[in-house]
């Protein structure tokens, strides 16, 4: 079905014809605050079927950082390599990587590592951005660390480690960077307006990830687990993960990946369903394992309760409700998110400039990707 031009108020782009009431409420959604920016993107079952943008802060080729929603691309790579047989999941992290079996780690697994069980959200000394903005410096450190809890026994966001630790064994694997594989492996060859780095002849299409507002009503004050403070400890600094050049050149895996909704969208669409006709990069048999949940309950970093996580990617929750049981994916701490469902056939992206208090996943983009699932696949 081909995709209708909207004629909308505020609303600009296309969507199916099914999706008029949504089209509708996206326009009010713009019209209740004119300084709402949001691009959002859906496939279903490999065929676009909502692309669109509004407000002033992002156009239709407006790419942003989406900070978290980054990691989906550390998922997919580890996936790939997972399809090729080239990495196991039950295997040791140090059989790829030996260094990284020092103080306690040798018996740490892949499968662990990768879904913020090996009590490596920091280093010891906290890293600071010279190590985190780099392929090996910082891992190198976090490999000479003991973990702040015994691997396996508790879980905690490993917020921005985790993408310098799967960057390191990307290279391990296949002596190619995280950001080379991506590049050449994924998002070249699907076409995937996303990138870890972003090039120069791009730099031209950026938009800055504007400051979340704070309530006046809102006096609640927030809660941290001990470790909280150690582990974000590396966001300070004079290194803004979003809009520092620095930081979106570099293309950090874990935070600071660049491109627009339309591109996210495709990319968690060609691994799972293949996208306009073409084969899925990722065979079912892959998709099932890397999204299967591994993890469930209390954060030991963000203090928080119903956290869930498969191989990198996050897994439907409480407060991440955005699909079913195999559904999977990952938001931004400034409102964007990236999902896939391969029950509903349904990927989905939203990309905000100015994501709503306190923080995570926009609750409309929540609400909107599960809605699109049950509705297109009903």
């Amino acid at each position: 079905m081909s995709l209708v031009t909207l004629t909308a108020e505020r609303l600009h782009g296309a969507a199916d014809a099914r999706l008029a009431d949504v089209v509708a409420r996206l326009d009010s959604h713009l019209g209740a605050d004119p300084d709402l920016s949001f691009q959002v993107a859906a496939f279903h079952d490999g065929v676009p079927v909502l692309d669109a943008w509004g407000g002033p802060h992002l156009g239709e080729d407006s790419v942003i950082v989406p900070y978290s929603v980054t990691k989906n691309t550390i998922g997919l790579a580890v996936g790939l390599l997972v399809e090729r047989g080239e990495l196991d999941l039950d295997e040791r992290v140090a059989h790829y990587w030996p260094e990284f079996a020092a103080k306690g780690k040798f018996r740490v697994t892949v499968r662990q590592l990768l879904s913020h069980q090996a009590g490596l959200p920091q280093a010891t000394p906290s890293l600071g951005w010279d190590e985190l903005l780099d392929h090996h410096a910082a891992a190198e450190r976090l490999a000479a660390s003991r973990p702040f809890w015994h691997p396996g026994s508790a879980f905690g966001y490993h917020a921005i480690t985790i993408g310098n630790l799967g960057d390191e064994l990307v290279f391990r694997v296949t002596g190619r960077t995280l950001h080379d594989f991506y590049e050449h492996e994924i998002r070249r060859p699907h076409g995937i307006d996303f990138f870890l780095g972003l090039p120069a002849e791009h730099e031209h299409r950026r938009a800055d990830v504007l400051p979340m507002i704070q309530p006046v009503s809102d006096t609640t004050a927030r809660e941290y687990s001990a470790l909280g403070p150690v582990v974000f400890a590396s966001m300070a600094g004079d290194v803004d993960l979003g809009n520092s050049p620095r930081s979106w050149r570099y293309g950090h895996p874990a935070g600071s990946g660049t491109g627009t909704a339309r591109g996210l969208a495709r990319l968690m669409a060609a691994a799972v369903t293949g996208v306009e006709g073409a084969a899925p990069f990722l065979s079912a048999d892959t998709v099932e394992q890397i999204s299967q949940q591994q993890i469930r309950g209390y954060d030991e970093v963000l203090h928080q309760q119903d956290r869930a996580h498969a191989i990198v990617f996050q897994k439907p929750s409480q407060q991440l409700a955005f699909g079913g049981p195999r559904s999977f994916g990952h938001d931004g701490a400034a409102g964007a998110l990236a999902c896939v469902d391969p029950d509903t056939g349904l990927a989905f992206a939203w990309t905000i400039a100015r994501g709503p208090w306190p923080g995570g996943a926009d609750p409309r983009a929540v609400a909107l990707a599960r809605e699109l699932g049950i509705l297109l696949s009903s």
